[in-house]
């Protein structure tokens, strides 16, 4: 039995990253070459220790499993494409455009003026991986390091890569903090993305909004989730109807559908009123056996200035269905608050699937 919290419920056990080697390897056998393997386990295991809070002992392996095949899939696939297209990738008798030479030439400026940033001993390792396609048990070997710890700092070197990349032709950040942002979603690193707010600040820095992109594309994770912008009217109808299509995939159904539902829209009409800008998250979550929906919705307004009172029962600012924020957290099993003045509001709210046994029982 885990451990419990402050609040008197189990705390998640804690998984067990070595011991889920050997379960992905017998998943790669017989399916990639072996120098192909050592990378995908470091690989799948990096993912395990990314998903942090939203895995645990029980369903760890699982994970892992599936992890491993992606990455296997994702592998062949990439190489089928390589093969086909391998034809194409070099005629000698067709002369680069003008246009064309001048991206290659400003790509490898900038990618010459990035790996300048990098220590020689960072430049030689990056090499050693990609080009010369040592496997990271030999590069662990030559180093005296495991094969976690290089293949953890090739990751580090490759999301620095990437934004350095992204930035060389871009006028200096207007914040210290968007280096940061760019790194932690570059990283596809969620926890440091949570400490960073960098969800929020997406939202409020057109800058990061516009730079990011391409490395909010590479993350296969954010590509599942279901995102909405909030803007404007017509965005609570479409917030709505992606909520109860995914509550309906959890198994959600009957009055849990319908109360879900207005909360969201309680909660997007406060975007459209009192925020520029937002946007709502919608994600299917699992924890102690239960199964639910979990809807973040995140705005660049003025927050709110004395979160006390807008909590606080018959407290209303808008025209929405009267709920208030007090009124969508009853009809929630979890509702979060977190607000800064100047900074956006934050709210992020679940509801449970309940068991048949439950019947019409109200929620908790």
């Amino acid at each position: 039995m885990g451990a419990r919290g402050r609040t008197g419920e189990a705390c998640p056990e804690t998984v067990d990253v070595g011991a889920l080697v050997p379960v992905v390897q017998r998943v790669l056998a017989g399916r990639v070459p072996q120098a192909d393997a050592e990378d995908l386990v470091q690989e799948t295991l990096a993912r395990v220790i990314e998903a942090g809070e939203r895995i645990d002992a029980r369903t760890a392996e699982a994970y892992a499993i599936t992890t491993a095949r992606h990455l296997v899939a994702r592998l062949m696939r990439d190489r089928e494409r390589l093969h086909r297209c391998l034809p194409r990738l070099h005629d000698p008798g067709q002369v680069a455009g003008p246009d064309e030479q001048v991206v290659v030439t400003e790509n490898r400026v900038a990618m010459s003026r990035v790996l300048d940033q990098l220590s020689p001993d960072d430049r030689d390792l990056l090499v050693a991986h990609e080009a010369e396609r040592a496997s990271l048990g030999v590069l662990a070997e030559r180093r005296g390091a495991t094969a976690a710890a290089v293949g953890a700092r090739l990751h580090r070197l490759r999301s620095r890569l990437r934004v350095e990349y992204l930035l060389a032709d871009e006028p200096e950040p207007p914040t210290e903090r968007c280096r940061t942002v760019l790194l932690a979603f570059s990283a596809r690193d969620r926890r440091r993305q949570r400490a960073a707010d960098a969800e929020g600040h997406r939202l409020e820095c057109d800058f990061c909004a516009r730079v990011a992109v391409p490395l909010l594309d590479l993350d296969e994770e954010r590509a599942a989730d279901v995102r909405v912008p909030v803007r404007q009217d017509a965005d609570i109808v479409a917030a709505r109807r992606a909520v109860r299509r995914v509550a309906r995939e959890a198994g959600l159904a009957g009055s849990d559908l319908t109360v879900l539902a207005a909360g969201v829209s309680e909660m997007a009409r406060n975007v459209v009123t009192f925020a520029d800008r937002g946007e709502l998250l919608v994600e299917r979550v699992t924890a102690d056996g239960r199964s639910g929906v979990r809807v973040t919705i995140r705005d660049a307004g003025p927050g709110i200035l004395d979160p006390e009172r807008a909590m606080a029962v018959r407290y209303s600012t808008g025209d929405g269905l009267g709920l208030g924020l007090p009124g969508t957290q009853r009809l929630m099993d979890d509702f979060d608050l977190t607000t800064r003045p100047g900074r956006g509001t934050t709210v992020t709210m679940t509801k449970w699937r309940r068991s048949p046994a439950a019947g019409l029982a109200p929620s908790a």
